[in-house]
Order: C-alpha cells, then sequence, then structure tokens
C-alpha cells in the first residue's frame, strides 16, 4: 500500500492525516463500482477520490449510497443537505443556491453527489467524498463531499454536501453509479486516512 500526504488532493482540513491507498477502481463502461471490502474499524476515516467520472448518458446523476450488510443491498437511510455554486463558460449566469431537490430526508435512496453531467467528451465529474467512522456500532456515520463537474450545458457547478447515514449498524461497502446508463470511464480510488 502506498502512502499519500493529504495536501496532495489540497484537503483543506489541517488534521487531515496519512493517507494510505487501499483501492483503485477504473471504470470501462461499468454500470456501477462498488468496494465491498477494506472498509473496516481499522480506519476512522475514509476518503473516496474520483478523478475524471465520465458518463455514458448525457444529463444524468452521479449517486452513491451504503450497504451494512456488505453489498448485497444498497439502501441505508439518509439524511442530507446541498448547496452549490456555477458559473457558465460565456460568464453569464453565476450563482450560489441551496439545491433543495437535491437532498435526501430519511430516504433509503441513493444520495447524487453531482446532477445533471454532461455526456460529451469534454464533461465530467471530479471530488471527494469522506465517510467518518463508518464501522462504529453506537453513532450515526456523518459524510462531506465536494466536487465538480461540467454540466450538460457547459456549466461549471461545485457541489457540496453533508449527511449521515442515520444508523447504528456499520456501513462496510459503498456502491457508486450514474441514475441512467454506464460509468464510461474515471477512476475512484479508496483511502484509509491515519489521523
Amino acid at each position: 500500500m502506498s502512502t499519500y500526504n493529504a495536501i496532495r488532493y489540497n484537503n483543506p482540513y489541517a488534521n487531515a492525516g496519512s493517507l494510505i491507498l487501499l483501492s483503485t477502481q477504473t471504470a470501462s463502461a461499468s454500470a456501477s463500482i462498488s468496494f465491498t471490502s477494506g472498509i473496516t474499524s481499522a480506519y476512522k476515516e475514509y476518503m473516496f477520490v474520483f478523478n475524471n467520472i465520465h458518463p455514458q448518458t448525457d444529463i444524468t446523476h452521479f449517486q452513491f449510497q451504503g450497504s451494512t450488510d456488505g453489498g448485497s443491498n444498497y439502501n441505508t437511510t439518509i439524511t442530507s443537505t446541498v448547496f452549490r455554486a456555477y458559473h457558465d463558460e460565456t460568464g453569464t449566469y453565476t450563482g450560489l443556491e441551496y439545491s433543495t431537490d437535491q437532498d435526501l430526508a430519511q430516504s433509503t435512496s441513493y444520495q447524487n453527489l453531482q446532477n445533471n453531467v454532461g455526456g460529451d467528451n469534454d464533461q465530467c465529474k471530479s471530488g471527494i467524498l469522506r465517510i467518518f467512522n463508518p464501522s462504529d456500532t453506537t453513532f450515526v456515520k456523518h459524510f462531506i463531499y465536494t466536487g465538480n463537474k461540467v454540466q450538460h450545458n457547459d456549466f461549471a457547478v461545485n457541489n457540496y454536501i453533508a449527511g449521515y447515514f442515520n444508523t447504528t449498524s456499520a456501513i462496510n461497502a459503498v456502491d457508486f453509479k450514474f441514475s441512467s446508463g454506464n460509468i464510461d470511464d474515471g477512476t475512484i480510488q479508496m483511502f484509509g486516512v491515519v489521523s
């Protein structure tokens, strides 16, 4: 396993610690990418790094969900909040807004990380998802996400998401997919964070 310094990924948290690369998966017309092993009590925090995730289908949502049964089911109850900043290529439209249509309230649906990702060759999404203490069996499991996409209409959109899995069972698998079509290309790395 390789050790990475958190500053390599411009991590804004002072106590981010060292990153231990646990797994890398590369998409190639993949229906989904699942991490069904390696999420244990060995680390109090796990970080997923998305590099140029490109959809097969235009105007689709990149999503994730957690599992408490090793990946047999991805339907853990989630509550979350989402806001975004956006800017189009022409400089005409800019904004910062709370995205009420993207958050979840005690839902077992997949959480959208980036919606309306474009399918053109120059469109994709990248970002970082952090899940805290997923193996704990006393408290809920918090997560935060920040990422950027090029939307189908050539907007750059930066999403900020925070939420929690409302379960005291351990989260031991995570699944990523688009709401329609395959993951055409891109890599997802899973790191354990040593504090």
